[in-house]
C-alpha cells in the first residue's frame, strides 16, 4: 500500500509516470525503504490514467457482495438465542468500599 500511496501523491503532484527512483525518494523521505520487487509491480501502471483505473476499479468493488447486513443480522438471532436459552443468575452487588474503614472520609 505504501508504494501505491507514494506512486499516487506523486501522480497527484504532476508527475504523469513515477519512475522507481521516485518511489524510492518520497519513501525514502518518510523513513520507508522501498521494496523493489512491489515497485516493479506499479510499473504496468506506466502510461494509464490513475483516474481512469481508479473508476475502473471502483465499479467492480461495487458489484462485490459484502454481505455484512446478513451476518449482522444472522449473529444476532444466534446470539438472542444463545441469551435465551442460558438464564443468568443474578450477580452478587459488590460492597463498595468506603473510606470509614480506614479512619478517614474523604469530605472530613
Amino acid at each position: 500500500m505504501k508504494h501505491l500511496a507514494a506512486y499516487l501523491l506523486l501522480s497527484l503532484g504532476g508527475n504523469s509516470s513515477p519512475s522507481a527512483k521516485d518511489i524510492g525518494k518520497v519513501l525514502s523521505s518518510v523513513g520507508i525503504e522501498a521494496d523493489d520487487d512491489r515497485v516493479e509491480l506499479l510499473a504496468e501502471l506506466d502510461g494509464k490514467d490513475i483516474n481512469e483505473l481508479i473508476a475502473e476499479g471502483s465499479s467492480k468493488l461495487a458489484s462485490v457482495p459484502s454481505g455484512g447486513a446478513a451476518a449482522a443480522s444472522g449473529g444476532a438471532a444466534a446470539g438472542g438465542a444463545a441469551a435465551a436459552e442460558t438464564k443468568e443468575e443474578p450477580k452478587e452487588e459488590e460492597k463498595e468500599e468506603s473510606d470509614d474503614d480506614m479512619g478517614f472520609g474523604l469530605f472530613d
